[in-house]
C-alpha cells in the first residue's frame, strides 16, 4: 500500500483525540474564517456533509496528503441546533433537548489531490427530563459554547442525562472514527 500523509482540519481537541486513537500519524492544519453557511434549501441531513465539503475545498494539499474535514450538527424536530452564542442560548437548547430524542449528524469529507469522498453518520440520542438546576450547573461549569446542541456527551451532562444512544458514541463526540478508518483504507492510508 502507498502510505499517504493524513491531515486533519479541525480546532476541536475532541476530534484530535479521537483521530489519534486510530494510531495513524497525522498533522493538524487549520484555516481560519472558512464560511460555514449553507443554503436554506438543504435538508437537515445534508447540511453537515455540505459544510465538510466546503471546508475541504478551502485547502491546498500536496499529492501525498489526504485531508479530513468534518462538521457536526444536532437536529431536533427537523431544526438544527448549532453552537450556542452564549449561556442563555445554551440553556435554551438544553431545555429543548430535555426529555426528547434528537439526531447528531457528522458530515465528513476525505480529499486527496485527485479524489474526494464524503459521507454522513447519524446517531440518535435521548435525554431524560433535565432539571433547571442541572442545566444551569452544566452551562455555568462546562461552558459548552463550542459544541453543537450545547453539550458534550463525554461530559457531566452526558453522564447524568443521556438515557439512550443508537449509533456511534464517537460520532456524537464529533468524529465517526470507525467509518473514517474504513474509508481511509480506500485512500491507502496505513498505520
Amino acid at each position: 500500500m502507498v502510505n499517504m500523509k493524513l491531515v486533519l482540519s479541525s480546532n476541536s481537541p475532541r476530534r484530535r483525540e479521537l483521530l489519534a486513537g486510530l494510531d495513524i500519524p497525522f498533522e493538524v492544519r487549520v484555516l481560519e474564517g472558512i464560511d460555514e453557511s449553507y443554503p436554506d434549501t438543504l435538508k437537515t441531513d445534508e447540511i453537515a456533509e455540505f459544510i465538510a465539503q466546503k471546508k475541504a475545498a478551502a485547502y491546498q494539499i500536496s499529492g501525498d496528503e489526504v485531508l479530513i474535514t468534518a462538521d457536526t450538527i444536532v437536529v431536533l424536530n427537523d431544526q438544527v441546533l448549532g453552537k450556542p452564542a452564549d449561556a442563555e442560548e445554551a440553556k435554551d437548547m438544553l431545555q429543548r433537548l430535555s426529555g426528547n430524542t434528537h439526531h447528531v449528524i457528522t458530515g465528513v469529507c476525505l480529499r486527496n489531490h485527485n479524489r474526494q469522498h464524503h459521507f454522513s453518520v447519524v446517531s440518535e440520542v435521548t435525554f431524560k427530563t433535565l432539571a433547571e438546576e442541572e442545566i444551569d450547573y452544566y452551562v455555568e461549569t462546562y461552558k459548552p459554547f463550542d459544541k453543537a446542541g450545547a453539550y458534550g456527551i463525554q461530559e457531566w451532562i452526558g453522564y447524568i442525562g443521556v438515557t439512550g444512544l443508537s449509533g456511534s458514541y464517537f460520532n456524537v463526540m464529533g468524529l465517526p472514527v470507525q467509518r473514517i478508518y474504513e474509508e481511509l483504507k480506500k485512500f491507502k492510508v496505513t498505520y
